[in-house]
């Protein structure tokens, strides 16, 4: 099962070390946010739309991408970082470290771009990886779908099992960008299926046999 973890600190620093930068910083940023500077980072980036002169949120572009790295409290934070622990690390191997932290942070962006249209007209803010981590999810979703020889039957009802849950817990939570989750899960999906277009898919289902 890919998504079960055997490394110790060491070899998932050298295997992962972009899943590793994305934690070091998410956990980072809210440490020094929350402990030392009573949220001004948080102000500062997160992710904002005014329903006058800042529709879109395209006023501040730089909030599409700094919202993706910071959290709204523990909990938020722990959650999203775990699924980035547990989920990320087979794509990074899959793509490539480079490539991954190219899907990863269009993911998030996307995630922000469909938050925004849909929230048009209105006063929001938002922040938190979800929408990167559904883009994960996303790529996995369409392998599952498309690839189905390449995952095994673990993997693959896991995938399942963590988009339903997901879906699920963000309709019933109240506070939660359901819309940055859905524009992430959709723009992973577009995303691997371009990438699978390039690589062919005897190559893709060969790697992802190897991992």
């Amino acid at each position: 099962m890919m998504f079960v973890r055997y490394e110790n600190l060491r070899s998932y620093i050298r295997l992962y070390p972009i899943t590793s930068l994305i934690l070091i910083i998410n956990v980072a940023l809210f440490i020094v946010d929350f402990v030392f500077l009573d949220r001004e980072i948080t102000i500062w980036g997160m992710f904002y739309q005014e329903h006058v002169f800042n529709r879109y949120g395209f006023e501040e572009p730089y909030r599409f991408v700094t919202s993706i790295a910071l959290h709204a409290g523990w909990e938020h934070l722990l959650f999203n970082c775990f699924s980035i622990l547990v989920f990320a690390p087979p794509l990074e191997r899959l793509l490539g470290h480079l490539r991954y932290l190219a899907f990863y942070l269009v993911a998030g962006i996307g995630g922000n771009v469909l938050s925004a249209f849909v929230h048009a007209g209105s006063d929001y803010s938002s922040v938190g990886a979800s929408g990167a981590i559904y883009g994960v999810f996303g790529c996995y979703l369409f392998l599952a779908i498309f690839h189905k020889n390449a995952l095994d039957d673990g993997s693959r009802k896991t995938v399942y099992a963590t988009l339903i849950f997901g879906l699920i817990y963000s309709v019933l939570m109240p506070g939660i960008n359901i819309w940055a989750h859905i524009g992430g899960a959709i723009t992973g999906i577009a995303l691997m299926g371009q990438w699978s277009l390039l690589r062919g898919r005897k190559q893709l289902e060969a790697r992802l046999r190897n991992y």
